[in-house]
């Protein structure tokens, strides 16, 4: 009976980092698809399937959004903005 209390705050501990990587990811995620669905231009269907593989690969796409895609797109904003 003992034994069990010992290691309870252990359990609250990475209960609760793991519940607060769960709340950040998907945080990051809504971010990064609010950020896409209001920044992106639309050409083509460039935003279109940018929403889609966020949306559907949820973490991942929004990792790859944000280190691939998002700087790109920043760029090419200040570079517009730098010719006016």
């Amino acid at each position: 009976m003992l034994d069990s209390w010992i290691f309870f705050p252990i359990n609250a501990i990475v209960f609760l980092m793991f519940a607060g990587l769960a709340i950040a990811s998907t945080l990051f995620w809504l971010w990064t698809l609010i950020d896409c669905a209001m920044n992106e231009p639309s050409q083509g269907n460039d935003k279109l399937i940018w929403v889609i593989i966020i949306v559907f690969t949820q973490l991942l796409g929004a990792l790859v959004y944000f280190f691939f895609r998002r700087p790109k797109r920043i760029a090419q904003e200040i570079s517009m903005s730098s010719e006016n």
